[in-house]
């Protein structure tokens, strides 16, 4: 602006003060000549959008601004609106100072403006009350964020419109599936607001991690159970339930498991399982002396059994079971355990009848159900060790059925250094090292195999890796940004 007395373009503004409407009162002093003089300059309007909450763009409107101011002043005896009018010029020409036509102003940051020009302006009750009018409405927003519509969780199931429908492909569409589906969002919406940290909560809403399995934060993932105590104590223990005693007879175990299956899968979001199935039930062949035909009905009992819909959302029970194959170094000269109480043989001298269970497991799966269909469950996996037999008949009924179907699971112990007595597999996702749970196995879930996980997450590791390279003028420090947020999601 040219000064009127020298012509001199470079002057500045030593006050500024808001007029009626939108025209501003400034002060100036020219920068070659230094006379003061005084101008009233008519601006555009520099707020034209706020951002909600939802990120949603909608029209910036003053007399929004004014009516919260009045109605906060109404609370506390107020009786002046004009008065609301003229702090609001004053929100207005706070918010033009900050964020002048560049940047759009969320909800909250007017809102923060409104509260410091009514303590600057000495308004300090009716901040007071602004600041309470804030807190109530913050409360019902959480409270909504908690609440589900009932009529679309069910219509969206019914319809197949919501993705969680198909997110599982062993949920079958089902009036079971129905449940879980309208029970699930419920859940999930008290998980994330009440369970998880609100840095935990944003992280996953905004997309930077997933919590899987959301709906059942409350409980644990997998787990993994000790066939050997089913065998020794027999299934119960739980108060008002039915009671039994250790099995004697391999179709006696094969029930207890799959009922102990079928029970803590209900209390559980993923996988149940159990580990050296092969050599625990062996003694009971030899006990019995059962021929191959009476252990092939076994291992088809417990198939057929576990592909049985009894999970929420008619899903078969999630189940995993590890085959040694070979009688573990560790048990070789064990006492055998059938009937709840140790035999005058060995787990060691029970190789034979661990052939006929891994031989009668691997035809029954190969077979498929009546129509030639897959079973789902339980997922077998196999421990290679340097005594795996390469050759042997049951070997190659091993690799057609890794082949023709892609079930099973391997635990390479050859040349990993991974030690057979510690690791062990829970589901397809999760292998345990028992050293690196304590010092000694059991501490921290059970003893031995009783060990699980809290849950899955994933973290987005292509969004924060595009969010980087975005935020980053070089490589070199998009690779140090990218890795920065890699160890923030981590922690």
């Amino acid at each position: 602006m040219n000064c009127p007395f020298c012509g001199h373009e470079e002057t500045k503004v030593i006050d500024k003060r808001a007029s009626e409407g939108k025209v501003n009162r400034r002060r100036r002093e020219c920068l070659k000549c230094h006379k003061r003089f005084t101008t009233y300059e008519k601006v555009d309007n520099l707020l034209t959008k706020v951002k909600k909450r939802n990120g949603k763009l909608v029209d910036f409107d003053q007399e929004k601004i004014a009516q919260a101011i009045w109605k906060a002043a109404q609370a506390v005896g107020g009786t002046d609106k004009e008065m609301s009018k003229a702090l609001s010029d004053k929100v207005v020409a706070a918010l033009e100072d900050r964020f002048g036509g560049t940047t759009i102003p969320t909800v909250e940051q007017i809102q923060d403006i409104v509260e410091k020009v009514l303590v600057d302006n000495g308004h300090y009750k009716t901040a007071k009350a602004y600041i309470l009018y804030r807190k109530q409405h913050e409360k019902i927003r959480e409270a909504r964020t908690l609440m589900v519509d009932v009529n679309n969780t069910i219509s969206e199931y019914l319809d197949q419109t919501d993705w969680r429908v198909k997110e599982n492909s062993n949920e079958a569409f089902s009036f079971s599936g129905l449940l879980l589906h309208t029970a699930g969002k419920v859940m999930s919406n008290y998980n994330l607001n009440e369970l998880y940290p609100v840095e935990l909560a944003q992280a996953h809403k905004k997309g930077y991690i997933h919590i899987h399995d959301l709906s059942h934060g409350v409980i644990g993932y997998c787990a993994g159970w000790s066939l050997k105590n089913l065998l020794i104590w027999g299934f119960g223990g739980v108060p008002n339930k039915v009671n039994c005693k250790p099995a004697k007879h391999l179709s006696t175990v094969v029930h207890q498991m799959v009922n102990y299956i079928g029970c803590l899968q209900m209390e559980f979001a993923g996988a149940q399982a159990f580990s050296s199935v092969d050599t625990l039930l062996a003694p009971f062949i030899r006990t019995d002396n059962l021929t191959y035909k009476q252990v092939k009905q076994n291992m088809q009992q417990l198939v057929f059994s576990l592909n049985i819909p009894s999970r929420w959302g008619s899903q078969y029970p999630f189940s995993n079971i590890t085959f040694d194959w070979v009688v573990p170094e560790d048990m070789k000269d064990e006492k055998a355990i059938v009937g709840g109480k140790p035999q005058d043989f060995t787990y060691g001298d029970c190789q034979k009848e661990m052939d006929m269970i891994n031989r009668a497991f691997l035809e029954v799966m190969l077979e498929g159900d009546a129509d030639g269909g897959v079973f789902t469950f339980p997922i077998p996996t196999y421990n290679l060790t340097k005594d795996f037999n390469w050759d042997s008949e049951n070997s190659r009924l091993l690799f057609e059925l890794t082949a023709k179907y892609g079930l099973p699971y391997f635990q390479n112990y050859i040349g990993s250094n991974l030690d057979p007595k510690s690791i062990r597999a829970m589901c397809c996702r999760l292998n345990l090292n028992q050293n690196e749970l304590m010092n000694r196995p059991g501490g921290m879930w059970g003893p031995g195999d009783s060990t699980g996980s809290i849950g899955v997450v994933t973290i987005n590791v292509n969004r924060l890796a595009y969010e980087a390279k975005k935020d980053s003028d070089s490589p070199i420090e998009a690779k140090t940004l990218f890795f920065n947020k890699i160890k923030q999601y981590m922690d």
